[in-house]
C-alpha cells in the first residue's frame, strides 16, 4: 500500500531531479534563448505544483485508510473472538447434536424406499392336537383281498387305517423374507416432513448463534467500559492523592484547614472505593465473556479499543427496519410446511398400499435336505383403508385449524419483530444523541475543571469547588465512555434484531 513517506520522497526525487535538470540547462552552453528557458521554468513549475496538488488530494484518503485499518484491527480481535465462541459454545455444540439427529431421521425416512430382508428360521416338535383320517385300509384292503385270491397267496397284507397330526413335529422352516414398498403416500410425506424438521432445527441453530453474537458484543463492551471506568478512575486517584498530600502539607505549615484534609482523606476513599467496584465489574465482565466461550473463566482478555467511524451517524439513519430476514419467519414457514405435508397425508387415506414380497425358504421333516425341500415364494400385497370411524376426517379438520393456528401467529410475530426492531432503531438514535451531548459535557467539564484548578491554586477559589469540578469532569469522563459502549450494544442488538449479521 502506497504510504504517506513513500509518496513525499517521490516528490521530493521528481522535485530534486527537476531543478538539476534546470541548474544542467543554465549551466551548459545551449543553443536556446533566455526567453525558452523561462517557459521550459514555467512548465517544470506547473508539473511540480499538480503533483504537488495531487499529493495534497491523496492526504484525506490515506487518512481516512488509516484510521479505519485501526477500526478494522479492533474488530479483526472481536471477530475472532466471535468465531472461537461459535465453534467452542456448549449451548450451540448441543444444538448441533440435535440437528444431526434429525440428519440421521431423515436418512431413515429415505430408507423406507428401499427393500427390507430377514433371515428366519424356526424348528418344530409337537404332540396331540388335531388329526385327519386317512381310510387307506378301507381303500387298499377289499382290493388286495381279491389279489390275494387271484394268486392263491398272501402277498397283499392287511392296512390300517392312517391318522395325521395337522400340527407338523420334528419339522423345520428356514426362509430369506424380502419386501418392498411399490406404492406407499406415507412414506413420501414422512420424507418431506423430515426434510422441513431438518431446516428447522439448521434455523434454530442461526437463532441461537445470532444471540451468541450479539452477547459477545455487547459482553465485549462491558469489559471495555469497565477497563476504561478503571483507567478514569486510576488517574482520579491519583488526582486526589495529589490533593491530598498538598492539603496536608499546608496544613503543616499552617495555611491549610483540618477540614479540608479530612475531606481529601474522604475523596481518596471514595475514588478506592469505586475503583474496586469498576476492577469487580471487570472481572464479572470477563467471567461471562469467558463462558460463552467455554474457556476457564479467568483467562485474560485482549482489550482493544473500537472506534465509531464517522459515518455512525448516517448509518443509523439509514437503517432499514428490514425483518425478512429474522430466522423465526423462516420457522415459522417452515412449520406451515410441515401441516400442509400433514394435511395432505390426511387427505390421502383412502390411497392404496402396495408391497411385494419375495421368500427363498427350505423346510422338511427331521432335518433332512432333499430336492423338494427347497422353493420359493412371491407375491405382492394391496391395502386400502375404507372406514376408520371418521378418524381420518378429524385429522384433516386439526390440521386445517393448525394452519389457520400458524398464520395468526405468523402476523402477530411480525408486528412483535417489527416493532423491536423499530424500539432498537430508536434506541441507537437517542444512544447516539447521548454519546454527541456527553462528549459536549466532557469538554465543558475539563475547561472547567482548569479554570477552577488555577483559581484554586492562585487562592480564588476553595477546596469544595475544586472537589465538586474534579467530580464533574470524572462523571463526565465516565459517562462519554458509558454512553459510547451503550450505543455500540445498541448497534449490536439493532444487528441482531434485523439479523444483518453475517454468520458465513
Amino acid at each position: 500500500m502506497l504510504t504517506m513517506r513513500t509518496l513525499i520522497n517521490q516528490t521530493t526525487k521528481s522535485r530534486s531531479y527537476t531543478e538539476s535538470r534546470i541548474m544542467s540547462w543554465t549551466d551548459a552552453p545551449s543553443a536556446t534563448t533566455q526567453k525558452d528557458l523561462e517557459e521550459e521554468q514555467k512548465r517544470r513549475g506547473k508539473a511540480r505544483k499538480a503533483r504537488l496538488k495531487k499529493l495534497s488530494a491523496l492526504l484525506p484518503i490515506l487518512l481516512t485508510i488509516l484510521a479505519f485499518s485501526q477500526t478494522g484491527n479492533a474488530q479483526s480481535q472481536l471477530d475472532l473472538y466471535i468465531k472461537e465462541a461459535l465453534a467452542n459454545n456448549l449451548v450451540l455444540q448441543q444444538k448441533n447434536i440435535t440437528l444431526e439427529k434429525s440428519l440421521i431421521a431423515l436418512k431413515d425416512a429415505k430408507s423406507y424406499y428401499l427393500p427390507t430382508s430377514s433371515f428366519d428360521g424356526s424348528y418344530t416338535l409337537s404332540q396331540g392336537g388335531r388329526t385327519i383320517a386317512i381310510p387307506v385300509g378301507d381303500l387298499l384292503n377289499p382290493v388286495y383281498q381279491t389279489l390275494n385270491q387271484l394268486t392263491a397267496s398272501d402277498k397283499f397284507p392287511t392296512i390300517q387305517n392312517v391318522e395325521e397330526q395337522l400340527i407338523p413335529n420334528n419339522f423345520y422352516d428356514v426362509r430369506l423374507k424380502t419386501t418392498m414398498p411399490l406404492y406407499n403416500p406415507a412414506l413420501k410425506y414422512n420424507k418431506n416432513v423430515k426434510q422441513q424438521e431438518v431446516k428447522l432445527k439448521e434455523n434454530e441453530i442461526s437463532i441461537y448463534k445470532r444471540e451468541l453474537v450479539k452477547a459477545i458484543k455487547q459482553s465485549y463492551y462491558n469489559i471495555l467500559m469497565a477497563d476504561k471506568a478503571i483507567h478514569i478512575y486510576t488517574s482520579a486517584l491519583a488526582v486526589v492523592n495529589e490533593n491530598l498530600r498538598t492539603n496536608q502539607s499546608l496544613l503543616q505549615n499552617g495555611k491549610g484547614l483540618p477540614a479540608y484534609v479530612s475531606r481529601a482523606e474522604a475523596e481518596v476513599k471514595r475514588v478506592e472505593t469505586e475503583l474496586s467496584n469498576a476492577e469487580n465489574e471487570k472481572q464479572k465482565a470477563i467471567a461471562y465473556f469467558n463462558s460463552l466461550r467455554n474457556t476457564t473463566l479467568t483467562e485474560a482478555i485482549i482489550i482493544e479499543e473500537i472506534n465509531l467511524p464517522a459515518e455512525t451517524q448516517k448509518a443509523i439513519n439509514e437503517y432499514a427496519e428490514n425483518i425478512n430476514a429474522r430466522e423465526e419467519l423462516k420457522s415459522l414457514s417452515i412449520a406451515k410446511d410441515i401441516n400442509y405435508q400433514t394435511l395432505k397425508f390426511n387427505k390421502a387415506y383412502h390411497a392404496p398400499r402396495v408391497n411385494a414380497f419375495l421368500d427363498l425358504a427350505m423346510q422338511d421333516f427331521n432335518f433332512a435336505v432333499k430336492k423338494n425341500s427347497f422353493f420359493y415364494l412371491g407375491g405382492v400385497q394391496f391395502n386400502v383403508p375404507i372406514f376408520a370411524g371418521n378418524r381420518n376426517l378429524n385429522a384433516i379438520k386439526q390440521s386445517e385449524l393448525d394452519i389457520r393456528s400458524l398464520d395468526l401467529q405468523d402476523k402477530d410475530l411480525r408486528q412483535n419483530l417489527e416493532l423491536a426492531a423499530f424500539t432498537s432503531k430508536s434506541n441507537a438514535k437517542n444512544s447516539y444523541n447521548n454519546f454527541l451531548n456527553s462528549i459536549k459535557q466532557e469538554e465543558s467539564a475539563t475547561k472547567y475543571f482548569k479554570l477552577i484548578d488555577r483559581g484554586y491554586k492562585e487562592g480564588i477559589n476553595n477546596y469544595i469547588e475544586l472537589l465538586d469540578a474534579r467530580n464533574q469532569l470524572t462523571q463526565s469522563q465516565l459517562q462519554k465512555e458509558l454512553t459510547r459502549y451503550r450505543l455500540l450494544a445498541a448497534l449490536a442488538d439493532y444487528e441482531r434484531q434485523t439479523s444483518s449479521y453475517n454468520l458465513n
